[in-house]
């Protein structure tokens, strides 16, 4: 395992990545983890590699909300699902998220004084109630802990507690949505959970990454470079439906994949010195192929609206912010 320590220029990793090496079991040979730039991006793209297909549930409950929305649909389902969400997407111009964003973090600088914890009150809640007001819920602030608590239920694997708290979530978030068809409805929630945890770490990570780089370097470079060195999503999961190959390895029908993004980011085969912050190298963060996040740019303008204001008014922002953990699509890797 390869762990960077050292200070910037260099980026301080999160956690231990392991290094770039072919796709490897694991030693029951169901889960294979992928780890190489071009391995990944291979993954993503191949339809015999598959996101994993939620399980159906009661309206209005988190089981639905998984089985509605794009992110766990299968092959057949996903196309029309994601156009819907891109439809969704369409009425929202990421240059007014943006600029949302950084009103809303002036007005809770100033409200606050100053003093303010960066996770907890800006990175997290400030794109959440950007988006909710965008998005035509009737109670933008209410949303916000709503979609916290589904969130951190949101991929398969959580507890039967979480599930319960997320279920009565997903209830209020559905009274709190405009009238509508229910696939619209779980579309709009969908898109506030994508939001929410990997935005705010995101931020939490630019700001951090800011305090030791020059004023000239753009927020929007920034945020790109973070994608890379610092990402909030670090790995993603995929199946393989049929018999496949993997940079010239056989993966059997049904075996997993655990692309890594972390590791394929820093690829030395792809980045000449890639521990090194250097603005304008591409990130796998986003995904590619048919489930490559559909909201980059307005995902992207919600954390510069905010990141900006805090470089600008960075005394105003009281102490260090407090580094939050680096997420990942499954809950059994993040506690890894």
């Amino acid at each position: 395992m390869r762990r960077v320590t050292d200070s910037s220029p260099r980026i301080a990793a999160v956690s231990d990545i392991p290094p770039c090496a072919p796709p490897t079991p694991d030693d029951t040979g169901a889960t294979w983890t992928v780890t190489r730039h071009a391995d990944v991006r291979a993954a993503l793209v191949d339809p015999a590699f598959e996101v994993p297909e939620a399980d159906p549930g009661p309206p209005g409950t988190l089981a639905w909300l998984r089985a509605t929305v794009a992110r766990f649909s299968g092959p057949e389902r996903h196309p029309p699902r994601r156009a819907a969400t891109l439809t969704v997407l369409a009425g929202l111009d990421p240059d007014l998220l943006a600029r949302d964003a950084a009103r809303l973090t002036v007005a809770e600088l100033d409200r606050r004084a100053g003093r303010v914890d960066v996770p907890a009150r800006l990175a997290r809640d400030v794109p959440l109630r950007v988006l909710a007001v965008r998005l035509g819920l009737a109670d933008p602030a209410a949303a916000v802990p709503a979609v916290a608590v589904v969130a951190a239920a949101y991929q398969p694997g959580a507890g039967p507690a979480a599930v319960r708290r997320a279920d009565d979530a997903v209830a209020a978030l559905v009274t709190n949505c405009p009238s509508g068809p229910d696939e619209s409805t779980a579309h709009r929630i969908g898109l506030l959970v994508q939001a929410c945890d990997a935005t705010a770490g995101l931020i939490d990570a630019a700001t951090r990454h800011a305090r030791s780089l020059p004023a000239a370097v753009a927020t929007r470079d920034l945020l790109g470079e973070v994608l890379r060195l610092d990402p909030p999503v670090r790995a993603t999961r995929r199946v393989a439906t049929v018999a496949a190959e993997l940079a010239g390895r056989p993966i059997p029908a049904g075996v997993g994949l655990l692309l890594r993004f972390d590791a394929a980011n820093r690829d030395p085969a792809v980045f000449t010195d890639p521990d090194r912050f250097t603005p304008g190298r591409p990130a796998l963060t986003f995904g590619a192929g048919a489930h490559g996040c559909p909201g980059e740019r307005h995902a992207l303008a919600l954390a510069a609206g905010v990141v900006d204001v805090l470089r600008d008014l960075s005394p105003r922002a009281g102490g260090p912010p407090r580094q939050e953990p680096a997420l990942t699509t499954d809950p059994k890797e993040a506690r890894r």
